[in-house]
């Protein structure tokens, strides 16, 4: 089995399990215990803050470890909303965010708030004329640092010191960024900034949340106080150290995965009439290649590949089950046919040479079968699966 998919998910690096275990097993005591075992388990947890910390070029004190990417996103946003309140403030997002900055918004307009959603041009980066006219008033904004659909990076840095400008507060979903592009929030002042481990060979069930030094919070969960009193509940001690180590491990220099995702791409075009690479070439994360086929709908694409043994998705593996273009595709103008024809096929550090050329091998045979079967009518549902 050939996996690429891993913007929907990443498998566990062999090493970050490695340190989970003894945190699954013998050291299993409760962080907030006053014996020596409990401190042994606290220290564990202060040294995966650093971790984390120092990926994205943080204070320790800083980062706040949450249950998933999601979480972290709706602690920022319902946090803001209460500070800034619904009366002469603006919320500010894109219209290419994940639904874990979508929905919490949606929810806000419906009691009141005044969401304006930025556009993106047909590279699928921000508008920032637009983004600049918008900023108005009083409020905060939510933009992505990279798409988890199409992989590309969004100008973070222009559009936080635009939203500074304003004296708009500022947070990023950088749950596709973190792990594969440098992100250092000493040099790009946004306030607020979701990870989510998962995406980087952490497991499922842990993430993290950067509180930039001063900001106002107010916490979603209270109760007993635990990581300073902004998340309360017993840590997930195992998931937080594997997340630790693989903030770690995502510090070392990985060249391989974008030289990999070229030799695919450079193969699909030369070996394969009618493709397209979709969004920004220069600008986007290196785990990534956004493929449209012509004459060919990516649904049986990803059925025959499936069969083939090449696990691949046509968008958001949040998206599941929706039969029809993505709100990304239609954001960036895409025509109904060239979103009915494409696929996401995304990489990792563990994604091997000989893997991506099988999958080529496979995706050719995939194309040529389907082209033949359909007559060139490309005909059918837009799926997305997971």
């Amino acid at each position: 089995m050939i996996y690429l998919d891993n913007h929907a998910t990443t498998p566990v690096h062999p090493e970050v399990l490695e340190a989970m275990l003894p945190y699954l097993g013998p050291q299993f005591h409760n962080p907030s215990s006053g014996y020596r075992a409990g401190k042994v388990v606290k220290k564990a947890i202060a040294e995966a803050r650093g971790q984390v910390a120092e990926l994205i070029g943080a204070k320790e004190e800083e980062i706040v470890f949450t249950g998933c990417g999601t979480e972290s996103n709706n602690m920022v946003l319902k946090s803001l909303a209460r500070v800034f309140g619904r009366k002469e403030s603006r919320v500010l997002t894109t219209e290419i965010e994940h639904s874990a900055v979508l929905r919490p918004c949606e929810a806000m307009e419906a009691v009141g708030f005044d969401v304006a959603r930025c556009a993106v041009d047909e590279t699928g980066r921000l508008h920032l004329d637009q983004f600049r006219e918008l900023c108005t008033g009083k409020g905060f904004a939510s933009v992505m640092w990279a798409n988890n659909e199409t992989g590309v990076v969004q100008p973070i840095l222009e559009a936080s010191e635009i939203a500074k400008e304003a004296g708009y507060a500022f947070h990023t979903d950088a749950i596709q960024a973190v792990g594969k592009v440098p992100v250092n929030v000493r040099d790009v002042p946004v306030d607020f900034l979701s990870i989510s481990g998962h995406k980087f060979h952490a497991p499922k069930g842990i993430g993290a949340l950067y509180l930039r030094e001063g900001v106002r919070f107010e916490p979603l969960i209270r109760g007993g106080g635990q990581e300073a009193g902004r998340r309360s509940g017993t840590e997930n001690v195992p998931y937080i150290v594997g997340l630790g180590k693989a903030a770690e491990l995502m510090k070392k220099e990985n060249h391989q995965v974008a030289e990999l995702r070229d030799h695919l791409e450079d193969r699909l075009m030369n070996e394969i009439e009618g493709v397209t690479l979709n969004g920004h070439r220069e600008h986007r994360v290196p785990t990534i290649a956004h493929v449209s086929f012509a004459d060919c709908e990516g649904a049986g694409l990803l059925i025959l590949l499936d069969e083939a043994g090449v696990q691949v998705s046509t968008g958001s593996a949040c998206m599941t089950g929706k039969q029809e273009p993505s709100h990304v595709q239609k954001a960036m103008g895409f025509s109904d046919a060239q979103a009915k024809s494409s696929l996401r096929i995304s990489l990792s550090m563990l994604t091997t040479r000989e893997e991506i050329d099988q999958a080529a091998e496979a995706i050719k045979k995939a194309v040529k079968k389907l082209r033949a079967v359909q007559g060139g009518g490309g005909v059918g549902p837009v799926m997305v699966y997971s």
